[in-house]
């Protein structure tokens, strides 16, 4: 149980899945890693055939890695058996699909109360009473009693949803939630997916809806089988998806908990940084030598661009926030080099940055911090 008690709900590590066919040997994901934290909404984008549909079959242990170990929830999912499984799952995880998958005989009430009677996890009044509460949640209660065929595509969706909520998962896993829906609908139950997550629901969501896609906390990119670096992509926008795919295998994850030096003012500096969790603060020298915080950083924005440009040695301390430390995937010097060398694009980019960066610090220290 160490992944929950850390923060960490999903944890899939150098996980590989191979298909035998009679036209060969197919790869659908080619040593995936992947961390979310509970309380996180992420969503999965890629293009067809991109691996989508079997990251989320790993997760839901719907199928089994060829090699890799998958953790949800502190459970090794790729262990257990089939038995094991169908319990976990029912307790575990809250599955929303496409076509909404509710079984066409039974009343909205009665799908929401089914994942309840198979876990045995509440009393038969505590079961109908709870469905009520969940359809109450999802503004279904006026249907609760009509059949599925009676209700449009979106309240059949949120009717789904209320089914995944049923035995009050950790985990919320959505394929393609919104893409059966119109987009006033599918905003609805994007929205509602956001009520859940401040609630301290994780959703792990898989989207073709790239507006959708840019409203969640996180984003993972899928291409051929591997994950692309999300704030990389954002970085470098210019860059193929198979150059990110080479860049991101090149990236170093580094922690650094909470008040550590990530750099030190007067330095060498040998890595760009990209911050992928928690913050950094960024401090310089006023006259008598004190060093003072003058902003924060936090996901998605760099450090270190400045020096691998121009040379010379770091023009300030960077260290972890005192609240949430950092995370940073950081890439050594000549594989940035080759990257801003490569790419016209990139480099004019990333030097408006540096270029402002280094106007504002220069700003700083001539007026000095604390003057009037």
């Amino acid at each position: 149980m160490d992944a929950q008690r850390n923060g960490r709900l999903i944890d899939l590590r150098s996980v590989v899945k191979t298909y035998e066919s009679v036209a060969g040997t197919f790869t659908a994901l080619r040593g995936v890693d992947l961390k979310v934290d509970t309380g996180e909404f992420v969503a999965v984008i890629g293009k067809s055939g991109s691996g989508k549909s079997t990251l989320i079959n790993m997760i839901t242990g719907i199928d089994r890695p060829t090699s890799g170990e998958v953790v949800v929830a502190g459970t090794p999912v790729h262990t257990l058996s089939e038995g094991q499984m169908a319990v976990w799952r029912g307790r575990a995880l809250g599955i929303i699909f496409q076509f909404f998958q509710l079984l066409p005989t039974l009343t909205l009430i009665e799908n929401v109360m089914l994942p309840m009677d198979f876990a045995g996890l509440y009393t038969p009044r505590e079961r109908r009473d709870r469905a009520l509460h969940l359809l109450d949640q999802v503004e279904l209660l006026d249907q609760a009693y009509k059949l599925p065929s009676a209700v449009s595509g979106g309240q059949q969706q949120r009717a789904a949803i209320a089914r995944a909520l049923a035995n009050d998962p950790p985990l919320l896993v959505a394929d393609e939630p919104t893409g059966n829906l119109d987009s006033k609908t599918a905003q609805a139950v994007f929205d509602l997916f956001a009520g859940l997550v401040r609630g301290g629901k994780t959703i792990l969501m898989v989207t073709h809806d790239n507006d959708l896609a840019r409203a969640v906390s996180r984003t993972i990119v899928l291409s051929d089988g591997q994950v692309i670096e999300e704030y990389l992509a954002r970085v470098f926008p210019s860059l193929t998806e198979a150059e990110l795919v080479e860049v991101t295998h090149n990236l170093e994850t580094l922690k650094y908990p909470p008040g550590a030096v990530v750099i030190r003012r007067g330095a060498p500096i040998d890595k760009f940084y990209l911050i992928t969790r928690g913050q950094v603060e960024i401090l310089v020298q006023r006259d008598e030598g004190r060093e003072f915080a003058v902003s924060t950083m936090g996901r998605g924005q760099f450090f270190g661009e400045i020096e691998l440009l121009y040379g010379g040695q770091a023009i300030a301390t960077v260290r972890a926030a005192p609240e949430t430390g950092v995370e940073v995937a950081a890439l050594d010097r000549d594989e940035f080099r080759m990257l801003t060398t490569q790419s016209e694009t990139v480099r004019q980019a990333i030097e408006r940055v540096a270029e402002t960066r280094a106007a504002e610090h220069r700003a700083v220290t001539e007026r000095g911090i604390g003057r009037g």
